[in-house]
Formats: structure tokens, sequence, C-alpha cells
């Protein structure tokens, strides 16, 4: 299982010669077609954890760029995790738990830390340490040090161990977060060159992969370390990506939109103050 779920290479992580459903569910999901693809999921998700539990990370990733349907997200991981079977399903499902819990907490309507904390701590005893599930749960506890917890030092540390372990797995979609993730750290220490490394290669990857719906926001991130007049090509191409996307990701559009017309913050939990590196 790649970064949220399904990636171009399939659940496994490995390569095909030919076409199947995976990757028609990796083109649906890498344009914010989350709904599409979970539909394909639908029937067999019924039945096989795998796929219920596929199915689950789609939704909550739609939740992650759009600060919405949370019902239908917890729905899906209900499923998965009453379909689980053996330590290594209980532990993905119990990873995305941790993850549908901070994302709560970031964007949704209530601080839902303990939850998150505790289903990622139950992932963590679940796994052993060479797991090829390890490198998310890294990222993800890293995700609540940085966004929750305010703990930097602990951040760093899980982001680099799942950068480190992703490489080792060719698991690309993974790098380009932690790349980002890394790069922003750098940045908030005052490391410009080290961040527009880190922003510079996450985008390339997103780019790369296809992951269409990523792009946005790794532009937005290359555009604080780039110089005026390159920034401001760069937050135009964001712009011009999230509007065709519908808008999404919610958090990135206002952000853009913020730039453009300083004024007071919009109402709700998604505001000027939400950080641009939720995932």
């Amino acid at each position: 299982m790649s970064e949220h779920g399904w990636s171009p290479s399939g659940p496994d992580g490995r390569g095909r010669a030919a076409e199947e459903p995976g990757d028609t569910v990796w083109r649906l999901r890498s344009r914010g077609c989350w709904q599409e693809a979970a539909e394909l999921l639908r029937a067999p998700a019924e039945q096989d954890p795998a796929a219920a539990l596929g199915r689950a990370e789609l939704l909550i990733e739609q939740c992650l760029f759009t600060a919405a349907n949370w019902t239908q997200a917890e729905q899906a991981l209900r499923l998965a995790e009453a379909l689980a079977a053996g330590t290594e399903q209980r532990a993905a499902a119990a990873c995305a738990r941790g993850f549908l819990a901070y994302l709560a907490s970031v964007l949704g309507p209530r601080d839902r830390l303990d939850e998150a904390q505790a289903a990622l701590g139950r992932t963590s005893a679940l796994l052993p340490p060479d797991a090829p599930g390890r490198p998310l749960l890294d990222f993800r506890r890293g995700l609540v040090a940085e966004n929750l917890l305010r703990d930097r030092s602990a951040a760093w540390i899980a982001y680099r161990r799942a950068h480190d372990a992703a490489g080792e797995r060719g698991d690309e979609l993974l790098r380009s977060y932690t790349w980002r993730h890394l790069a922003a750290l750098a940045l908030s220490r005052g490391d410009r060159s080290r961040a527009r490394e880190g922003f510079d290669a996450s985008l390339r990857l997103r780019e790369e992969l296809g992951f269409t719906v990523g792009v946005a926001p790794a532009l937005a991130a290359l555009a604080e370390v780039s110089e005026p007049a390159e920034a401001a090509r760069l937050r135009a191409e964001a712009t011009r990506l999230v509007h065709a996307l519908g808008g999404v990701p919610v958090w990135l559009a206002r952000q853009l939109s913020a730039l453009r017309a300083p004024g007071p913050p919009p109402d709700g939990r998604i505001g000027s103050e939400t950080p641009d590196t939720i995932s």
C-alpha cells in the first residue's frame, strides 16, 4: 500500500505489465475523482479486505483535499476494520484510522488527537520494524508530531525514517510527501537552499507520477523559496490547476485566494492558520 492507498504500481508496490483495475483507480484518484475511484471498489470491498482498505484510503484522501465527506470515509474505514484478517491488515486499518483522526483534527469538526495517537501506536505495536507498512506509519506519525503536537524535532525524525524507507521500497509517491515535509522543516530553520531542493524534488516526482491533484500544493510550496517573478508564475500555475480540478485542495484554494485579496480569514476550521503541509 503506497501513500494514501493505490499507487501507480498497484497496492503491493510492484509494477505491472498489463492494465489492471488498480490502474484505472490510480488515474481517477490522481485527478481528484475519488468518488468514481471508490465506486469501482465498492463491490469487491464488500468481501475483499485489501479492496475495502484501498477504498477507505481513497475516501480518507478525499477528506484531505476537500475537508468534507467525513461520514462516507468513516463508514468505509469501519468496513475495512471489520474485514481485516491477519496482523498486517489490522495494522493497515489502524494506520488509516490514525490518519483519518489526524485529518479531522486539522480540517474537520473536532479534535481527535488522542484517537490519532492511539491508532498509530496500535499500528506500531502490530508491525515489525521492517514491515512494508512502516514508512507510511512513520510519515503519519510525523504529521501528528508536526501539526498537532508542534514537535518539529520528532517530526523530522519520523519523516526522515519514512523518506529513507520509502526510497528503499521504491515508493516515489510517499517520497514526494516526505521530500515536501522535510523541506518545510528546513525552511522553518532558515535553510532555504535545502528547502528548495526538497520542494523541487517533490514537484518533480508528482509530475513524473502523474499525481495531478498533488501538483498544485507542490507548486505553491516551491513558490515560497523562489524569487518574486518565479514565485508569481508558480502560484499562478497552482491557481490554474486548483480551478481546473474544481477547487481542490480547498485549503490551498483559500490560501491562494487570500494572497490575491488580503483580508480576514474565512469562517470555519480552514483559514489562514491552516498549515500548507497538512499532508
